[in-house]
């Protein structure tokens, strides 16, 4: 198979995890004989550095003329004056929008190698292995009016929460549809006691479930939720969740695994077509770790790639359909824990952590054809 691939690594640590995320890619299309190109673009603060804009239309036409995007992460103190016009967030965000990239998966899963690496007690994580279906594009990060203004009365500031009924309803069906090849367990989250956004939410989760019979859905509260996830997170199999609540609640299954380092997302615009291609005409999916772009550690050679090469797996296996090649990558990660091998951010005192370019390098040699 031949695929073309957009690689924007960012800032910080973005371009270094990314690198060893294609290194892997590479051993992967040379064992099972695929071709993979890559193609490489600017997004972030070094784009504003360059161009003055955190997306360039440069990178944008890379990235139509891709079959899926390869993303690193944005941001840093360089550019973290709020009263800049032009920030790196604005790279991701707009490449969301234009992308049409509604529904952002991430999985939240602990290896029992790590288990000592959670804050979280070993007996409430053990075998926790779900998945946080986000609504990515509506919501408060995109609602209008958004704005800050000063009157007589000092400063002020609005944001707006507006969702529709086909964007609540296109997200919620991403996650009935994983429910269905998983446990058959969905919990929807919203405020429904208290926001009327949530109240159609649920209204609509209510109405596609009849096209679910075999899903149980459960409505949950997402300030419940929050506490849900931290004292019992093994009753969770698949949560969608809108923008905020989704965004906020991702980050912090984040560290029941120990690590941000360790868990990969997708964002897509559609149900994946069933021979995991991309639809004629249809726009390319994006893969991230979902940690930022540290830059304390940038190119100190200690960031953790499993991140970055996971959601590599997560690209074969939702925008190609390589199932067996994704299968390849995560028992590779698997091996390397098995091992013993740890990276700086999930090493124990006597450990001696591998550098980035050696992870990426152990894993690449640990995938089986």
């Amino acid at each position: 198979m031949e695929a073309r691939i957009s690689v924007l690594g960012g800032d910080g640590i973005g371009p270094e995890v990314t690198l060893e995320a294609v290194k892997v890619l590479d051993s992967i299309a040379k064992r099972f004989g695929h071709d993979f190109t890559y193609v490489a673009g600017d997004v972030g603060g070094i784009a504003i550095d360059k161009t003055g804009t955190a997306l360039p239309q440069d990178t944008m036409n890379i990235v139509m003329g891709s079959d899926a995007v390869l993303f690193g992460a944005v941001g840093g103190p360089k550019w973290d004056d709020p009263k800049n016009k032009v920030r790196p967030e604005d790279g991701i965000l707009g490449l969301r929008k234009s992308l049409g990239l509604y529904a952002n998966l991430r999985p939240c899963k602990v290896y029992d190698q790590l288990i000592e690496s959670s804050p979280l007690k070993p007996h409430l994580i053990k075998d926790v292995d779900f998945i946080i279906v986000r609504e990515l594009t509506g919501g408060l990060y995109f609602g209008k009016p958004k704005r800050r203004w000063e009157n007589s009365r000092g400063r002020r500031a609005v944001d707006t929460l507006a969702y529709s009924e086909k964007e609540i309803e296109r997200v919620l069906r991403v996650a009935f549809e994983l429910a269905k090849s998983r446990k058959g367990v969905l919990h929807s989250l919203d405020k429904a006691n208290v926001m009327e956004s949530s109240r159609l939410w649920r209204q609509i989760a209510m109405e596609v479930a009849g096209d679910y019979p075999d899903i149980k859905l459960h409505h949950m509260l997402a300030d419940s939720a929050a506490m849900q996830i931290i004292t019992n997170p093994s009753i969770f199999d698949v949560i969608v969740a809108e923008n905020t609540f989704g965004d906020i609640l991702s980050d912090e299954a984040a560290v029941i695994g120990g690590s941000l380092g360790m868990l990969p997302s997708a964002s897509l615009s559609s149900l994946p077509p069933k021979s995991g291609r991309r639809r004629r005409g249809g726009k390319p999916a994006l893969y991230e770790p979902i940690h930022g772009s540290a830059p304390d550690i940038a190119g100190r050679s200690e960031a953790n790639p499993i991140a970055s090469i996971l959601s590599a797996a997560m690209m074969l296996r939702w925008s190609f359909g390589l199932h067996k090649e994704a299968d390849a990558i995560e028992a590779g990660v698997q091996a390397l824990l098995d091992e013993g091998y740890r990276t700086f951010d999930i090493a124990n005192k006597d450990d001696r952590p591998l550098t980035t370019s050696q992870v990426g390098s152990m894993v690449a040699g640990l995938v089986k054809g």
